[in-house]
């Protein structure tokens, strides 16, 4: 079977003084001298979920929201072609704060998936200038409720040994196997995949892991008070379908649910990239909405 490399966005790396060199993917939309404008919408940031990088998220998305969108996508710390840096939550959204303010592309709206969903909240809990609205995907306000939570998270600390050894790349195939038979074209991006997923750095994903273990947005989540829309993947066994409604409610988020899992990123990639156009639509409609003049 023929190897293929997906299309992505251009890459670049940029040095933000005190946070070390950072990865972003980035797609501007072209300008026609002369022609009619559509009424400006916001920029995108997208932020992936943990174990993954920008590519691994968005790949299926990056085509959809940038027909509309121009966008920003990095790669977190320890994750991808990110900052081989300690890891906590908080310095992840400041690093996007400062790559956003360096570039001059806020404010934006925020589409956190998994992992990036925690990341996303901080953003706009920190840099509130910085943030306009935000889509919050396949996610949740805590991630340790229960108690078979808390025990899987104790087991984080052994994932670093696991990717550093030889025993890793197979359990990488079993799963890439697995979604290639729900998706097809994964096969073809198998070498591929496997060499985006060997980038991220053992050290910086365990303490990602236990980063996330510690976060409970439940005291303040409800107080971001910003236009927000909700992806919920109704068979999510990594983030109960429970949790991310909870979630949704406290942000008062528009609701769209896809009949997927985890991975439906991946796997489903035409409902995935028309969900997440359709929440950024209705996000950056509520934007214009509230930041529009009242009628005299």
């Amino acid at each position: 079977m023929a190897v293929t490399i997906p299309d992505v966005p251009t890459g670049n790396v940029v040095l933000i003084p005190g946070r070390g060199e950072v990865f972003y993917r980035e797609h501007r939309l072209p300008t026609s001298p002369g022609a009619p404008n559509e009424p400006t919408v916001p920029c995108v940031v997208l932020l992936h979920g943990w174990t993954a990088s920008a590519d691994v998220q968005f790949v299926n998305a990056y085509e959809a929201v940038g027909e509309r969108y121009e966008f920003i996508a990095p790669d977190h710390r320890g994750h991808g072609r990110g900052p081989r840096t300690p890891f906590t939550l908080e310095d992840a959204a400041d690093d996007v704060a400062a790559l956003l303010r360096q570039k001059q592309s806020g404010p934006v709206i925020a589409v956190g998936y998994s992992m990036g969903g925690p990341i996303a909240m901080l953003l706009a809990r920190r840099h509130p200038d910085l943030v306009v609205g935000i889509v919050m995907q396949a996610t949740a306000m805590e991630w340790s409720g229960s108690w078979y939570e808390r025990l899987g998270w104790r087991l984080v600390g052994v994932m670093g040994s696991t990717m550093r050894s030889r025993w890793y790349s197979r359990l990488v195939g079993v799963g890439l196997n697995r979604m290639s038979r729900e998706n097809p074209r994964l096969a073809e991006w198998r070498p591929w995949l496997d060499g985006e997923l060997r980038r991220n750095d053992p050290s910086g994903v365990v303490e990602a892991g236990k980063a996330l273990a510690h976060y409970d947005a439940r005291p303040w989540a409800k107080g971001l008070r910003i236009p927000a829309a909700m992806l919920i993947t109704t068979r999510d066994r990594v983030v109960l379908p429970r949790k991310q409604r909870a979630l949704a409610a406290a942000l008062g988020a528009t609701v769209r649910e896809l009949d997927g899992d985890h991975f439906c990123s991946l796997v489903q990639p035409v409902e995935y990239a028309a969900a997440t156009r359709w929440l950024l639509d209705e996000v950056a409609a509520k934007v214009a909405a509230t930041s529009r003049p009242p009628a005299r």
